[in-house]
């Protein structure tokens, strides 16, 4: 049985219908990320699990209890906020212990939480200082305490990481899995980062004008998105126009170019076209690389990006991108220069709306 189980969920401001029919189940002890643009829905849902808002409709149940009765501080949840919302007026020993005093907990039960909490962010020689005298990744690692210090059922996400330092970010986003991991709490993170998504999330929600275009794990996300939102949105993405010439084969041809596909485009009527999908990093000029599918087009630019070297060609009117390793030793192809690109063509996908 799942942990948290959101079933038809929706959300209305006014005649505005933020939440469409929303349903996902969420194991016990998993970390899962709602990730789309602003407005998409995702920050609402998680107001809604926190008891912040109310649905229009649908049902909301944590370990099997309905929640739409219970209001925000009887649901049993940690909350860590984009603004950190820690009490400047408090040390950060008191910060932590905030929620267990409200809760009637004795002094010493609070006490030795605050310690065992602040060792576990490694901030416990910093307990009696105030949030104005640390830094914002300080800070924020003192709001996660003071989230898990009440020992929630879940702890809620609320893009904590988006005020930070790109630096910053990429070692508090790696210490919050760490100990999401050894605390093993049913974890939900909201953000708009991709890359945050898919470093450290079990499974993702890609949110899109108010509805999941697709739930999976980061390596079903990146590799088989199944809408055009989604490969667009998740990663690099190459969108090409092809026509389909024999359905029953699954041939298409780019400009003049044919190409047998893997995925199957037995729908499609010959004569029609189709959208395809191709990450950069697929493709590579190499002779010798493993392939099985090849396209030749023109250079349009070669951009230098240290370890990498993105080049754009023009294939049928396709500007496609492709990513090449940066070798001192070998020039990369100039603007005007005829190229080959080799790929498999299993990483070539037909994208369906």
């Amino acid at each position: 049985m799942s942990f948290l189980t959101l079933t038809n969920i929706q959300k209305s401001f006014g005649q505005v219908q933020v939440v469409k029919n929303f349903n996902m189940n969420i194991e016990k002890g998993e970390f899962v990320s709602f990730l789309g643009p602003s407005g998409c829905g995702k920050t609402t849902i998680l107001r809604m699990i926190a008891g912040f808002e109310t649905p229009t409709g649908g049902s909301l149940t944590i370990n099997g209890k309905d929640q739409s009765p219970l209001k925000p501080n009887q649901r049993n949840i940690g909350m860590v906020f984009q603004a950190y919302a820690l009490f400047p007026n408090m040390t950060v020993h008191d910060n932590v212990a905030f929620g267990m005093k409200v809760a009637g907990k004795p002094k010493a039960e609070i006490d030795a939480r605050v310690k065992e909490m602040l060792g576990l962010i490694r901030l416990d020689h910093l307990a009696e200082r105030y949030p104005y005298q640390m830094s914002g990744g300080q800070q924020q690692r003192v709001a996660l305490a003071r989230a898990l210090a009440v020992k929630p059922q879940v702890l809620l996400l609320d893009e904590p990481l988006s005020a930070l330092d790109a630096k910053i970010r990429v070692s508090l986003r790696e210490e919050i899995r760490a100990i999401q991991r050894q605390l093993g709490i049913t974890t939900v993170f909201v953000t708009h980062d991709q890359e945050e998504a898919l470093s450290i999330s079990d499974r993702i929600v890609v949110m899109n004008a108010g509805k999941a275009d697709q739930i999976g794990t980061p390596f079903e996300i990146y590799n088989t998105p199944s809408t055009r939102f989604v490969a667009s949105f998740v990663g690099t993405l190459n969108l090409i126009e092809a026509k389909v010439v024999d359905p029953a084969a699954n041939r298409i041809q780019i400009g003049d170019q044919g190409v047998t596909l893997k995925q199957s485009v037995q729908t499609y009527k010959a004569g029609d076209t189709v959208q395809l999908a191709l990450r950069p990093e697929a493709g590579s000029l190499a002779e010798g690389v493993k392939s099985d599918t090849a396209l030749t087009g023109e250079v349009v630019s070669a951009h230098f990006l240290g370890s990498v070297i993105r080049t754009r060609m023009n294939v049928g009117g396709n500007i496609i991108s492709f990513d090449m390793f940066n070798n001192p030793g070998v020039t990369p192809p100039q603007s005007g220069e005829s190229v080959t690109l080799r790929f498999m063509a299993a990483d070539l996908l037909v994208i369906r709306d």
